[in-house]
């Protein structure tokens, strides 16, 4: 390590580690494609500020993905009744919508960033997605209000996490 006097601490230390520990020669694994799980919540837009930042060092591609899962179910779901299809298609449309601002919040940082929609469940439809799309890191938000296994994760970022086939980064929600 050497350090340089100087009075702005950005000066003051700079580690050529490569050099000082030839086992840690080797780079940190780049991402290439990061897939940003977003359900619209404060934790959401942390998650995306975490993916950006990641994207723009990497020069990443950028999915984001919102799973909206059905909470209507009836005895005539599975017949595919036309109401339950206008219902999915609706909720589907609005989530669309929605994550038009979580894209322009990306373009607002120089990111051309892919929105997508899936109707399912949240764990299973983020794994899938990033083994689907290569993804090779997942970023999401975490609410932690789960129950008492998952206070501090939450639920569906812990299953995420057990089934994906990447590094998963759980992002809390912001302190109040």
């Amino acid at each position: 390590m050497k350090v340089k006097p100087s009075s702005k601490p950005e000066h003051v230390v700079h580690s050529d580690a490569a050099s000082e520990n030839p086992s840690s020669a080797r780079s940190l694994p780049g991402f290439k494609h990061i897939l940003v799980a977003i359900d619209f919540s404060e934790s959401g837009f942390s998650a995306l500020d975490y993916a950006t930042a990641l994207a723009q060092k990497f020069h990443s591609e950028v999915t984001l993905l919102h799973v909206v899962e059905p909470t209507v179910y009836s005895p005539n779901s599975l017949l595919g009744s036309p109401t339950m299809d206008e219902a999915g298609q609706t909720l589907l449309a609005g989530a669309r919508e929605r994550l038009k601002k979580f894209k322009q919040r990306a373009a607002a940082q120089g990111l051309a960033a892919e929105a997508l929609v899936r109707m399912g469940r949240a764990q299973s439809d983020i794994s899938d997605t990033a083994k689907a799309i290569g993804a090779d890191l997942v970023v999401m938000g975490t609410h932690g209000h789960s129950g008492p296994r998952q206070s501090t994760l939450g639920g569906t970022a812990e299953r995420v996490l057990r089934s994906s086939g990447c590094p998963v980064l759980a992002v809390p929600r912001p302190n109040p």
